[in-house]
C-alpha cells in the first residue's frame, strides 16, 4: 500500500544477555511493536480517535513516543542542542502538526530511536544525565523508556482493534 507504514520485522530479545544488551533489545522490540501497530493504516485511520472519550490517535501516540525518545535521551541525558519535541502546554505532543502524516511521524520516530541508540551505545548505564539539574543515570532512562513504550503499545492495541479489528503482537 503506497503511503502507509510497512510492518517491521521484530527481533525477539535474547533470553540471556548482559544488562545493557538485554535492556536495549527489549526497548527495540517494543519500538518495533509500536510501529507495527500503525502499519498498513490509511491516512484517515491513522488519525482517527476510536476509543471515546480519549482523543488519542495511532499516529499521535507514535508522535508522542518520538518526543519522549528525544526528551529523555538527546535533551535530558546527553544535553544535545536539539529542538524540544513539543511546547510546554501540557498536551504531550500527541496532536499532529498540519501536514504531518503517519508515514512521516514513523520516519521521525525511527530516526529518533536511532539517535537514542547511538547515545546509549556511547555511554555506560551508570553515567548520569548531563542536562542541567538532572540526576538520573542512563539505566533509569532506558528502563523508563521501556515502561513508557510498553504502556503506549497497550494504547495502540486498543486503538487499532477499535479501528479495524486487528489484534495481536
Amino acid at each position: 500500500m503506497a503511503g502507509t507504514v510497512v510492518p517491521l520485522q521484530r527481533a525477539q530479545p535474547p533470553q540471556q544477555a548482559r544488562e545493557k544488551k538485554a535492556l536495549v533489545t527489549r526497548l527495540d522490540f517494543l519500538r518495533e511493536t509500536a510501529v507495527n501497530k500503525v502499519a498498513e493504516l490509511d491516512s484517515a485511520q491513522a488519525v482517527r480517535t476510536s476509543v471515546p472519550p480519549s482523543t488519542l490517535t495511532p499516529a499521535g501516540v507514535v508522535r508522542h513516543l518520538m518526543g519522549i525518545e528525544r526528551r529523555w535521551f538527546a535533551i535530558d541525558f546527553a544535553a544535545s542542542d536539539v529542538p524540544a519535541p513539543w511546547t510546554d502546554d501540557g498536551a504531550g505532543g500527541f496532536a499532529l502538526e498540519p501536514g504531518e502524516t503517519v508515514v512521516g511521524v514513523v520516519r521521525s520516530y525511527l530516526a529518533e530511536c536511532a539517535r537514542s541508540n547511538e547515545i546509549i551505545a556511547t555511554h555506560d548505564l551508570d553515567d548520569v544525565a548531563q542536562g542541567e539539574g538532572l540526576d538520573f543515570d542512563l539505566r533509569y532512562a532506558v528502563i523508563h523508556l521501556i515502561e513508557e513504550t510498553a504502556r503506549h503499545c497497550g494504547h495502540l492495541d486498543l486503538l487499532r482493534e477499535a479501528i479495524d479489528g486487528r489484534v495481536g503482537q
